[in-house]
């Protein structure tokens, strides 16, 4: 019997034992995959490469609206094809169901996000329906709504002049995405920007965020930094990001997620430290008198060592990289139904800090109950037996 065989042999004693503490393993990688992930996105530093679009919002969060007489001054910026701006409207359907909804000037959306397709017909009426509004065919379809319904919807942010929160749409398109990646977004909510812009409470003339289409996707660096340099040191100053790093901030709004995800790793691998370290320290238990004819046939403390420090690494590389490979199907999963809300990928900086976790998790649970065997004495253990 090979030396690696001889490992795996020992491994498999408790067949039950293993399979379980293996599926452990497993588990714990798996969460560690999605979880660094999430990590991942949302500690990136800006990445402009390929960026088709930009959003501009204000530098001290996407909630202080900007002012529209911005719009020419940044349609003039070199490189900028065509600018849209809007609202988050912050949308309530019937009792307590949030709605991702955005107030915006129809013809700039249709511009500015030609991935959205409609009928001429119907991107004509949302322009020129004042309480107009279109949905995603995703979201009209989990609604049961039709065109040429009015639909009763709260905002959890804007009251109109009179103090209502309650306000009324007419549904006058349904709008769907060019391709199977952006069909499966089709779960937002547009009304026109003209009826809210007169119609709210706080005021006219201003716009949450403003969204940049660029001409060639190669001067999107340049074009962020000659915009947030214009209005640096001005009342209104700006940050200018990718789409991409964009969706990501506006998720953190949720809270600090990468302490979260921080709190639950550390709380997933010292389970996983409990449990992996009983499972070798009662392995080794069992078999000190197997251990202690080992060193009687010649084998030296270092190779005893070494058996017990490899059962510990192949259990939790075994467990460890079937977790990760689980994680990036599921991650490739997810950027596919949700990529542009939630652009994870289970990539290379996932993998390389997981392959660290396995190396040093792995080492943690075989050190003590391989040293433990190493100093093990023939005639103390025989004498035991």
């Amino acid at each position: 019997m090979t030396k690696t065989g001889f490992v795996i042999a020992n491994l498999f004693r408790k067949k039950t034992r293993t399979v379980l503490t293996l599926l452990s393993v497993i588990m714990a990688f798996l969460l560690f995959g999605l979880l660094q992930a999430v990590n991942v996105m949302f500690n990136a530093g800006a990445d402009f490469v390929g960026a088709t679009r930009l959003i501009t919002q204000s530098r001290v969060s996407f909630t202080q609206s900007l002012p529209l007489r911005q719009l020419p001054e940044l349609e003039a910026v070199p490189g900028v094809e065509a600018v849209m701006y809007e609202q988050w409207f912050g949308g309530v359907w019937q009792e307590n169901t949030q709605l991702i909804a955005f107030a915006v000037d129809p013809e700039r959306l249709h511009k500015v996000y030609p991935e959205w397709t409609m009928p001429e017909d119907a991107w004509k009426k949302f322009a020129q329906t004042r309480t107009g509004m279109i949905a995603g065919r995703q979201i009209a379809k989990q609604y049961g709504w039709e065109v040429g319904q009015k639909l009763p919807i709260k905002s959890s942010i804007f009251p109109q002049k009179d103090g209502s929160k309650a306000w009324s749409f007419d549904l006058v398109g349904i709008y769907d995405g060019k391709d199977e990646e952006w069909q499966r977004q089709t779960s937002q909510v547009f009304i026109n920007f003209a009826y809210f812009d007169e119609a709210n409470q706080f005021g006219s003339g201003r716009a949450g965020i403003y969204v940049l289409k660029l001409g060639d996707p190669d001067k999107a660096k340049d074009v962020a930094l000659t915009i947030d340099k214009k209005y640096e040191n001005s009342t209104e100053e700006t940050k200018t990001q990718t789409e991409k790093d964009w969706n990501a901030g506006f998720a953190k709004q949720m809270g600090d997620i990468g302490m979260l995800v921080r709190w639950i790793l550390f709380a997933v691998f010292f389970t996983l430290l409990l449990v992996v370290g009983n499972t070798m320290a009662q392995s080794v238990r069992e078999r000190i008198p197997e251990l202690a004819v080992l060193k009687t046939l010649g084998f030296s403390d270092g190779s005893v060592l070494g058996f017990v420090l490899a059962e510990a690494l192949l259990i939790v590389g075994a467990g460890g990289l079937i977790g990760l490979g689980l994680a990036t199907g599921l991650g490739i999963l997810v950027q596919k139904n949700a990529g542009a809300m939630l652009p994870i990928s289970v990539d290379w900086r996932v993998w390389s800090v997981g392959l660290i976790a396995i190396a040093v998790v792995g080492t943690v649970v075989g050190l003590l109950p391989a040293l433990r065997a190493q100093r093990l004495k023939i005639v103390d253990a025989l004498a035991g037996r």
